[in-house]
């Protein structure tokens, strides 16, 4: 099984988020010499949770830093920007990098009203065309002129480059089809509600028809997981997260606590029976369970890759995680 890495630039309790990010480095050079195949950076805006707000920006970083794994987005929200400056960023990070440069993309806006609002200058943000936008930075991308107007005038630099890699980020199907018809790569996240099927999978190798940025159909899957040495401790490691998504679920977006605090938070019984519920979300175990686990849903749903979040508070537990991990599947 192929394993990847994505990472949100957590900002744990007690943290800053220029550390946020330095700790993202850390663990690019971590999975690079462990031989995770690919790492993604998120899109967050106006939060003290997360710090990465300009994932491009980090992974032209981490790229230099790296020798092997693939950097890319996951996702650059594309609602936030021009098709002609997404192609523009990408072909110049690809340049840099050629043959290790992922085009992930997302129709979400990663901030809420305000941001959005402000990203776009005030103007009423454009929503129905994501697609439509996606069609178009590929084309430019591709040294293609464009079918919309706007851009047939114009061209994408710096031209002739390596194409990256291009994905298109999904958590209910609704994209599985528009990826496969566009001949690009297919990016599940699981971990945000649990949805994955083998019906929307299917749909995606069904319709995929080969592109020049993918020969044939590739499916990455994103897990939530903590890991440790023993299921007790990575129990403990976990309840931070658990009580973090709680919160989440009641509008309330706050930095994770250190186990400590969590060990000392006052869950209801309700509270304990939505943990245990989320389980297949956020996946908690020894390395060898949860490797098994891994496995079990590749043989279940048919899909290429793992891609792995963790964030427990500790930056060496989270390190741990993946070397873990690798041990058991790499």
């Amino acid at each position: 099984m192929r394993l990847s890495i994505l990472d949100q630039a957590p900002i744990t309790r007690g943290n800053q988020a220029a550390a946020a990010l330095k700790k993202a480095e850390e663990l690019a050079v971590l999975g690079d010499e462990l031989g995770y195949h690919r790492m993604w950076m998120a899109e967050h805006h106006a939060t003290n949770v997360f710090a990465s707000s300009a994932p491009e920006v980090t992974i032209a970083h981490l790229t230099a830093k790296t020798k092997n794994i693939r950097m890319g987005t996951g996702g650059v929200m594309m609602m936030h920007y021009s098709p002609l400056k997404l192609a523009e960023v990408f072909k110049t990070l690809s340049a840099f990098s050629p043959g290790r440069i992922d085009f992930g993309v997302g129709r979400a806006p990663g901030g809420d009203n305000d941001s959005i609002y402000a990203l776009s200058e005030g103007r009423r943000p454009m929503t129905s065309n994501m697609y439509e936008k996606f069609d178009t930075a590929l084309q430019l991308i591709n040294d293609e002129v464009p079918e919309v107007d706007l851009y047939k005038k114009t061209i994408a630099t710096p031209s002739h480059v390596v194409l990256p890699e291009a994905w298109l980020l999904g958590s209910s199907g609704n994209s599985a089809v528009q990826a496969g018809q566009r001949g690009v790569g297919y990016s599940f996240a699981q971990f945000f509600n649990g949805e994955l099927s083998k019906e929307i999978l299917d749909a995606y190798r069904h319709n995929f028809q080969p592109s020049a940025f993918m020969e044939k159909p590739e499916i990455n899957v994103s897990y939530m997981v903590t890991t440790a040495e023993t299921k007790e401790e990575a129990e403990f490691e976990a309840l931070p997260q658990d009580i973090w998504r709680l919160r989440f679920m009641k509008g309330k977006i706050d930095q994770l606590l250190t186990p400590e605090e969590a060990r000392d938070y006052p869950l209801t019984e309700m509270d304990r029976m939505i943990i245990k519920q989320n389980r297949n979300i956020h996946l908690v175990g020894s390395a060898k369970e949860i490797a098994t686990l891994l496995l079990e849903e590749q043989d279940r749903y048919g899909f290429d890759e793992a891609m792995i979040c963790s964030i427990p508070h500790s930056q060496e537990k989270r390190l741990n995680v993946y070397r873990l991990l690798a041990k058991e599947l790499l």
